[in-house]
């Protein structure tokens, strides 16, 4: 059964912020019709279908990062969700974060319901955050925000369906948040958000082209 991690540079421009601001805005219309902007081109629909594709293959990509927990396991997904809502906005966030998951539904769904709602929580947010602020610091803050909801979602949704499938009772996965669930979310989220920082605009100019 797959155990999830649920237990279980747009440099701004100096001398003109304001003009630097406004360009990162004009790139989320592009001419691809893949932004967030109410209409479903075939290649908008391609473009998320990739990411979607992407997304579900990292998450069958997983393995441990705390020492002693090896059952709480890392994918890359949620990288691709957030770099899916930079490049296209939160609709994109959204799409990606639950189709990716939707063959672990038939395999494991519990653990697939909290994947989905923790990739939902965190990249949405981040999206939301910087479709509205188009910096640097914009998707700093982005990430920063998703993270706390990120956290919010796994915490809550250990608290609230581990004790459904996993025997143990909610007093039970409460003593592990602090020691065990805390800390392995905190590493997760860290690693998708230091490399979304990384890697979303090159990836996000290349669609936009």
């Amino acid at each position: 059964m797959k155990e999830t991690g649920l237990i279980v540079s747009d440099i701004s421009d100096t001398q003109n912020p304001s003009g630097s601001h406004n360009r990162d805005k004009t790139q989320s219309t592009h001419s691809t019709g893949v932004a967030d902007n109410g209409r479903w081109s075939t290649q908008r629909i391609a473009i998320y279908a990739l990411f979607v594709a992407l997304a579900m293959a990292a998450s069958f990509i997983e393995f441990p990062i705390m020492p002693g927990v090896p059952w709480l396991k890392y994918d890359l997904s949620g990288i691709i969700c957030l770099v899916a809502g930079f490049a296209f906005g939160p609709m994109a966030a959204f799409i990606v974060s639950v189709l990716s998951w939707i063959p672990h539904l038939f395999m494991n769904p519990w653990g697939a319901v909290m994947s989905i709602a923790v990739a939902v929580f965190l990249s949405v947010p981040a999206a939301m955050v910087y479709k509205r602020i188009r910096t640097r610091m914009g998707a700093l803050a982005g990430i920063l925000v998703g993270v706390v909801f990120g956290l919010i979602a796994a915490i809550g949704g250990n608290l609230l369906i581990t004790p459904i499938y996993a025997h143990m009772t909610t007093a039970q996965v409460l003593k592990m948040v602090v020691p065990i669930l805390l800390p392995f979310n905190l590493i997760k989220f860290a690693i998708h958000g230091v490399v979304t920082f990384i890697i979303y605009k090159p990836i996000s100019n290349l669609l936009n082209r």
